[in-house]
């Protein structure tokens, strides 16, 4: 039984992990955080009794295994260092963190080797995109993406896009994107290493991306859809139990598949 700690437990992908958590028996919810809550009053609301609540950091008691974190980008890397200084593995699904954000928790975690997940996107569907994308960057260097997001998202681009761009560069080398006058600033989206990058934030939407490749009298498109926010619950289910006995942290699902 692998105890649990959710961070963000009231957004909605809080909700979910818990229901998960809740549904699987190999899993025990003990603690939920949320700044700012008025524990007296959420205390028994859709919870068992004998789970935590905690308001704010310095409370946080408890003896879980595991952490996942789905909360904002302003307050994943407090989290997460937080959780492995108090021996707690991480299970980040909050994008927004810096590289260099990463790196220190990096370092963090192999000092008290309390190793965790940090995964961009926890879709499947996500990671087979990313993979075969990278694949197909060998032969079609010349590609964008376009990321498309429900209108609450609060970063841009999504961290999916961005590590799609970042594993797309480590095969493809130098190759500048095609140079062109903006009439109009930004609508070319934007760059990394020469990859364009657009960002969409629409109502309706929930997690969706395109990669589009173009070559001499071709192209190929990959795309994936998330159409509910349960999707994603498969792959913390298989995050979890990886980052219980991490004792490095790992950066990306397809890692540990």
């Amino acid at each position: 039984m692998i105890k649990v700690l959710v961070a963000g437990f009231m957004g909605s992908m809080g909700q979910k992990t818990v229901q998960m958590i809740n549904e699987d028996d190999n899993f025990e919810l003990v603690g939920a955080y949320n700044p700012g809550i008025d524990v007296a009053h959420m205390q028994g609301m859709g919870l068992n009794k004998n789970v935590k609540l905690f308001s704010s950091l310095d409370e946080i008691e408890t003896d879980a295994d595991v952490w996942i974190d789905f909360t904002i980008p302003s307050a994943v890397f407090g989290n997460v260092k937080f959780a492995i200084e108090h021996g707690i593995h991480p299970v980040v699904g909050t994008s927004g963190m810096k590289d260099d954000q990463i790196q220190q928790l990096r370092e963090l975690a192999d000092q008290k080797k309390v190793g965790g997940i940090i995964a961009p996107n926890f879709g499947l569907s996500a990671v087979l995109l990313m993979k075969f994308a990278k694949e197909a960057a060998q032969y079609m260097p010349d590609v964008e993406i376009i990321e498309m997001h429900h209108d609450d998202k609060l970063d841009a681009p999504s961290g999916t896009a961005l590590s799609t761009a970042q594993m797309i560069d480590e095969v493809r080398g130098d190759h500048p994107a095609p140079k062109s006058e903006e009439t109009l600033k930004g609508i070319r989206g934007g760059d990394y290493h020469g990859i364009k990058i657009h960002s969409v934030r629409l109502p309706g939407y929930v997690a969706h991306e395109q990669v589009l490749f173009g070559g001499t009298g071709e192209a190929l498109t990959i795309r994936q859809d998330s159409f509910d926010r349960g999707s994603f619950m498969n792959g913390v289910k298989l995050a979890v139990p990886a980052a219980a006995k991490a004792t490095k942290l790992i950066v990306g699902l397809e890692n540990i598949l």
